[in-house]
């Protein structure tokens, strides 16, 4: 496991279209599709990162917090399935039922969206605006595994509740770190 930071795509970035397969409803589905009214979260998770697992569970309720609010989450797996089976769509189904998650959960098997996206690790968050328009990427938060800092999500809790409530997300903002993307 290499501790990898996210690149920091540019703020206002417009974020890429996709078609790709919702491994819970079985269908592809597209950006457009999934989009929020507000805003819209992506988020490049896998299965067996450590890092994802620490903040699965407050992430997943953390969404499902923001999307009454008009902020749609959505995660994608882009892992090499080849040498990490356990990163393949059926234990993506499996990883959905144990942490209750009720947001699309994508699988990218060719990786070409995890590189549209410049992603470099899971978790990897990315959060646009109603106009698609990059406004936060970066950390959940300053918590990671056996590091003793509680689990809060304060760094994109923040940014999302300021994109819904049309007040400034601020620019000072922090890469995530985790697992690099397994690439093939």
């Amino acid at each position: 496991m290499a501790l990898t930071p996210s690149t920091m795509l540019p703020l206002q970035h417009m974020a890429p279209d996709f078609n790709l397969l919702d491994v819970r409803l079985k269908e592809n589905v597209s950006l457009t599709e999934l989009k929020g009214t507000e805003g819209t979260l992506i988020v490049f998770m896998c299965n067996h990162c450590p890092f994802v697992i620490h903040l699965l569970e407050h992430f997943s309720l953390l969404a499902d917090e923001l999307k009454p609010q008009g902020i749609a989450t959505i995660a994608i797996s882009s892992n090499d399935i080849e040498n990490y089976p356990q990163d393949g769509p059926q234990q993506m189904v499996a990883l959905c039922k144990e942490y209750g998650i009720s947001f699309p959960y994508l699988y990218d098997p060719t990786q070409e969206v995890a590189k549209a996206y410049d992603a470099a690790c899971t978790p990897d968050f990315y959060l646009f605006d109603d106009q698609n328009k990059l406004v936060y990427r970066g950390r959940y938060d300053a918590s990671r595994p056996q590091s003793g800092t509680p689990i809060t999500g304060e760094d994109l809790k923040s940014a999302a509740l300021n994109l819904i409530n049309k007040k400034p997300i601020s620019e000072n903002q922090f890469p995530s770190m985790g697992c690099n993307i397994k690439w093939k």
